[in-house]
């Protein structure tokens, strides 16, 4: 039986599925919103709802009642909803950090991006982009926030590929643009139900301290996806430019390895009839 108690702060996109997911096979679930008018929906899903934005104001104390009783914290508070600007995002974290130093939390999930590596035509695995305090890239520092020496918890940093799924369906992204460059490109994308099924299967296994790349295994060239994600919504086709650049691919050869997880939707293309 299911039966860790879980913290999500912020329950959006991503982490309202995720949330429902984990409490509908047995979790004890909290979960944070920004807005008062989701609270009946989360508590209709089994959710313990608490009113929460991380913001400058935001104190340890403030985190106490959405931690409370918890042994993991999944944190999945994009940059745009924890800060004005994301150079600001790793200072948003701090006041996480601190409260989880006076919580029951073991564990910590923190949803970080593929957007870490460079964007440069070659394989990336996660040796390629090293989280600490003084990175340049926004991201890596609040990686970094998360895995400090001495910290009482255990986290695993996921680095998720571009989200894909109901309400984000990818023909929208670029439909009817022209002069778009690296036609031949792969694409790096995750679809909604996979990122939610990773998570849980990280948590239920105990997949701690490791920094894992997740993202559908296959990367069509960025020109064939789109046109063909246009397409699946009826919209103007996007135009691309006859170049040669390439993108960066990245590999989940270690998040494969480490979590038993089957994929849903390793196709992005075929993905496209599922959002």
């Amino acid at each position: 039986m299911n039966d860790t108690s879980i913290a999500v702060l912020g329950c959006g996109w991503l982490g309202l599925p995720l949330a429902r997911a984990l409490a509908g096979v047995g979790h004890a679930v909290a979960g944070s919103t920004t807005t008062a008018d989701k609270r009946p929906a989360l508590a209709a899903a089994g959710i313990r709802p608490h009113l929460l934005r991380l913001g400058p104001e935001t104190t340890a104390a403030d985190l106490a009642p959405l931690l409370a009783g918890a042994a993991v914290l999944v944190s999945s508070v994009p940059p745009s909803r924890a800060a004005a600007n994301r150079s600001a995002y790793a200072a948003a974290l701090q006041p996480v950090a601190a409260a989880l130093a006076d919580s029951s939390v073991r564990h910590v999930v923190f949803v970080s991006s593929t957007g870490v590596y460079p964007d440069e035509p070659r394989p990336m695995t996660e040796a390629d982009a090293v989280a600490s305090a003084e990175a340049e890239n926004h991201l890596l520092r609040a990686e970094a926030v998360f895995r400090q020496p001495g910290q009482g918890w255990q986290t695993t940093v996921l680095r998720l590929g571009g989200l894909m799924g109901p309400g984000r369906a990818p023909g929208r992204f670029l439909a009817g643009r022209t002069d778009l460059p690296q036609p031949a490109a792969p694409v790096n994308l995750l679809h909604l139900d996979d990122a939610v099924g990773v998570i849980r299967a990280v948590i239920e296994q105990g997949v701690w301290g490791r920094t894992l790349n997740v993202c559908a295994a296959g990367h069509p060239p960025r020109q064939q996806f789109y046109q063909a994600a246009a397409a699946q919504l009826g919209l103007p086709a996007p135009q691309f430019r006859p170049d040669e650049t390439g993108g960066k691919l990245i590999r989940t050869a270690q998040l494969r390895g480490a979590v038993a997880y089957g994929f849903r939707y390793d196709d992005p293309l075929a993905a496209l009839l599922y959002c």
